[in-house]
């Protein structure tokens, strides 16, 4: 009888607990949502609840060694009070009716049970605190994923088996439009909206495909511009392996996607510029090969035109070069003290003959007494000599292309200008003006050029040497190309 009831102060709290678990199990194989609903937070909280009832199962327990050694007390204490009894209420006979090794088998007895009691007592304490240790982990563990998730910078979503938020980033709100939250337990359909239909669709449909993870590439219109994502979904697993929900991650790669076709442009820019003299130096250097030119004159035309090429086909690598340096930084830029006056009277002189095969007049100016710049003396000749010959090229004969300096002490600046009577750009145009490779449409037919040059101007004007590239123009009546730069403080003119 006593091991039926001490039996039943373990087993009870255990069966009952067990009875909870099952319950809960079946209303989550039922298949029901609601099942599913109510069993997903107690189940969260199973761990918590098996601390609990260990908890109570060891008070019970040292409630019951308590209560057996209260009762061996008591026993102890009627038999002293039979031996009193016994002999009339003499202390002493009550000692005599007890033999030695009874007591001294009682006090072992005793010793032992207490010993019993302690144990499993500390026995009970040390799993306790196992337990705690071990819930205290586990919500660690959530803080920590939800905080890894909230952190990350691409859009995440997590689904449940319903296609119903459980949880998402701020990058996800933002992109969706919605409070990440306090959405939870909300259709993701309705979360996302109808324009967006795409993601919800891939993210159900991966779900239910059970594919470890699939990828694909989705647009979006945000705020009138169409964006790509790269979007991964990948399904979550329970303890029995079945799905239970999804993961979404959506990664921005529009700017990836513009890189990629601006290279693409690029390299068929590049082939197309490189083609063309390519083809002219092949052609009449197989002419001469073959001997189709007969006379001295011939022979010397074909060789400057051969020469021409070449120098083309040169001018043309060395922009693409100098360009692709700035723009990576590993140019190696040689700054000095330079007269910006002087410096174009230099380029002027070896322009004029250019100039003068096209019935153009280039114009100088007097020298100023100050417009000494800080700068790479070769980068600043080949942008003076760029905004030139591209005056001279796009100016009909008998213009005129004039260049001009101007200090302005006040803002510590100088300015050059470079204005052409030539046929102008057209409005729709002027915003492309300075990108790699473009050139204006209805000029193209004016002038030879690979579209590089004005974009080598910026680059060394602004990249490197910190100024600013402006332009006006007008169709018909010319355009005026210019840059600023600071003046040279009169401390470095010193130094130097």
């Amino acid at each position: 009888m006593k091991l039926g009831r001490s039996s039943y102060a373990v087993v009870a709290p255990i069966v009952a607990y067990g009875l909870l678990i099952a319950a809960l199990a079946e209303g989550r194989n039922s298949g029901t949502e609601e099942g599913l609903y109510f069993a997903g937070p107690v189940q969260r909280a199973s761990v918590a609840l098996g601390c609990g009832v260990l908890v109570a199962m060891g008070v019970i327990l040292l409630g019951w060694y308590g209560f057996r050694l209260a009762g061996a007390i008591a026993s102890i204490a009627r038999l002293f009070e039979d031996c009193r009894g016994r002999d009339g209420g003499d202390s002493s006979g009550t000692f005599s009716l007890l033999k030695v090794t009874e007591i001294d088998k009682l006090c072992t007895l005793v010793g032992e049970h207490l010993d019993v009691c302690a144990k499993r007592a500390a026995e009970d304490k040390k799993q306790i605190q196992d337990l705690r240790i071990h819930v205290q982990l586990s919500q660690k563990r959530e803080k920590n994923t939800e905080a890894i998730i909230y952190s990350i910078r691409d859009a995440v979503i997590v689904s449940d088996e319903y296609d119903k938020l459980l949880m998402a980033n701020e990058a996800a709100g933002r992109l969706f439009n919605f409070d990440f939250k306090n959405s939870q337990r909300r259709p993701l359909s309705e979360l996302i909206g109808r324009d967006r239909s795409e993601f919800a669709d891939f993210l159900s449909h991966s779900r239910q495909s059970r594919n470890q993870a699939t990828r694909r590439e989705i647009e979006f219109s945000e705020q009138g511009e169409r964006k790509t994502f790269d979007c991964i979904v990948s399904c979550v697993y329970d303890q029995d392996q079945q799905v239970c929900g999804g993961v979404a991650v959506l990664h921005d790669v529009t700017r990836e996607k513009q890189i990629q076709q601006m290279k693409n442009d690029f390299v068929s820019h590049v082939s197309h510029e490189l083609k063309t003299p390519l083809a002219s130096i092949t052609a009449y250097s197989e002419m001469l090969a073959d001997g189709e030119a007969n006379d001295e004159r011939t022979r010397r035309e074909f060789y400057s035109i051969i020469q021409n090429q070449a120098q083309r086909l040169n001018r043309l690598i060395e922009d693409i070069l100098n360009t692709s340096r700035i723009e990576s930084g590993l140019i190696k830029v040689n700054k000095e003290l330079v007269s910006l006056t002087m410096l174009i009277e230099e380029q002027l002189q070896m322009m004029r003959s250019y100039a003068e095969e096209k019935n153009i007049k280039l114009i100088g100016q007097t020298p100023i007494v100050f417009d000494r710049v800080y700068v790479d003396r070769d980068m600043m000749s080949q942008v003076i000599v760029n905004l030139l010959s591209n005056g001279v090229k796009y100016t009909p004969s008998g213009g005129s292309v004039k260049i001009e300096t101007a200090v302005d002490e006040a803002a510590s600046l100088v300015r050059v200008t470079v204005t052409d009577t030539g046929v102008g750009i057209p409005e729709d145009e002027m915003g492309r003006i300075f990108e790699k490779f473009y050139r204006v449409g209805a000029n193209k037919k004016q002038a030879e050029g690979t579209g590089l040059g004005l974009n080598l101007v910026k680059q060394i004007v602004e990249k490197v040497h910190e100024g600013r590239v402006f332009f006006t123009s007008q169709v018909g009546a010319g355009s005026t190309f210019g840059f600023e730069l600071p003046l040279a403080t009169r401390e470095s003119v010193e130094i130097a």
